[in-house]
């Protein structure tokens, strides 16, 4: 593995990090089990979908293996009338992911009725295809190009590289100085400056002993900004901003922590890294979607930084022993008073509408980013063909998540 999936795969252990990507779809299939045989097929068309993850020495890295696609990654969760937000809560109850057996499982809710856009005039049922993955195997953007691969999608995860290791102590050296380079450039004023840590809010309390999800279905076409993952920020800062002003708190320094893709070869599974957001609640709609873009815009440029890049290949020559030594110093207790965002907003366009599943179309696809001991509250924001699903995940000791949902319909359009 390279040093990021390593990181996350022992991560896991300590905070759940797998990643449930929900499909909907128009209608039940009538032969089901054909249905999940058919997704079956197509998994073992796929050698990345095959992988098992290999720990047995502390002195080097996890490795990815070839293993067998058994029974156990295909579960029907068959609950005869369950609602739309009965199987909501059923995803959110999911235990994680055991890497070294099944990186990877399909979750099957039939008949489910009450899915947002399968009605027509009468209630119809459909159903739900939930592919849970664990996050050393994928980040969002690749994980959604295997669970496309299940669902029909003719076009391949792109291959993978072997991690490039080279030599830390060199890197580190190129890094040091670059570092020290883009620090003349920002005092200079000729760099974008890094993000500034946030005071936390009740938003990033709770106790973390359970946890519900939501899902608002709206059109692409219909959000502010120029982006979806713009449009999706100003309302959830709308929203957000309202909620903890009703409580008395101060938002004015209100931010998100956004993923974004650094770019880069394919060398592994996991290319991005998280960027602090102003939300700017205070401000207009219009006036927050230019603010949020040109924010967005400058991270992006500061991530093509040479001093980002050099940061990164250090860190993927870091030697396996003092990574994981480093993971296991980790606290996920530990709370340090400040955030870099006091959400998460994890936005991933998931391609055209193109999936089935037994026949049927698919509606639209949804993500819930895990919580953490310091977020609370996070945020999915998932596109398929004009289609966009903004999904909410919440501790309920933390957030109150019906006056929460409440705003947010409110501000999206």
């Amino acid at each position: 593995m390279a040093a990021v999936d390593a990181q996350l795969f022992w991560l896991s252990a300590k905070v759940p990090n797998d990643q449930f990507l929900l499909y909907a779809f128009d209608g039940s299939p009538d032969d089901l089990d054909a249905a999940v045989g058919e997704v079956r097929g197509r998994a073992g068309g796929c050698s990345e979908l095959g992988l098992r993850a290999v720990d047995d020495s502390r002195w080097r890295y996890p490795r990815w293996e070839p293993g067998t696609i058994t029974d156990e990654q295909f579960r029907v969760h068959d609950g005869a009338g369950q609602s739309w937000q009965d199987c909501l809560d059923a995803v959110s109850r999911l235990p994680q992911l055991d890497s070294t057996r099944a990186p990877w499982r399909f979750h099957v809710f039939p008949g489910v009725a009450g899915i947002p856009g399968a009605q027509s005039g009468a209630l119809v049922a459909g159903s739900v295809v939930v592919v849970q993955i664990a996050h050393a195997l994928g980040d969002g953007t690749r994980s959604a190009a295997l669970a496309a691969t299940l669902l029909g999608r003719r076009q391949p995860p792109l291959p993978m590289g072997p991690p490039d290791r080279g030599v830390l102590l060199w890197r580190a050296g190129v890094a040091a100085r670059e570092h020290r380079r883009l620090m003349r450039e920002i005092e200079a004023g000729s760099a974008d400056p890094p993000g500034v840590p946030r005071p936390m809010l009740s938003v990033n309390a709770g106790e973390r002993r359970r946890a519900v999800v939501r899902t608002l279905v709206v059109d692409r076409a219909g959000l502010p900004g120029r982006t979806v993952t713009v449009g999706a920020l100003v309302a959830i800062a709308g929203a957000l901003g309202g909620y903890l002003a009703g409580r008395g708190e101060d938002g004015s320094r209100l931010g998100a922590e956004v993923p974004v893709s650094h770019g880069g070869g394919l060398q592994a599974h996991n290319n991005f890294r998280n960027v602090g957001v102003d939300l700017h609640p205070e401000l207009s709609p219009d006036g927050r979607a230019d603010r949020i873009a040109a924010q967005l815009s400058a991270h992006r440029r500061r991530g093509q930084h040479p001093a980002l890049r050099a940061s990164a290949a250090a860190f993927a020559s870091v030697p396996a022993p003092v990574l994981r030594w480093g993971v296991g110093q980790f606290d996920p207790s530990a709370r340090t008073g400040a955030v870099s965002g006091h959400t998460v907003v994890s936005s991933v366009n998931r391609g055209p509408a193109d999936l089935a599943f037994g026949g049927h179309r698919v509606l639209f696809t949804a993500g819930y980013p895990a919580l953490s001991q310091v977020m609370g509250l996070t945020h999915g924001v998932h596109g398929i063909g004009d289609t966009v699903a903004i999904s909410v995940h919440a501790d309920p000791t933390a957030v109150d998540i019906e006056d929460y949902l409440d705003r947010l319909a409110d501000a999206l359009p």
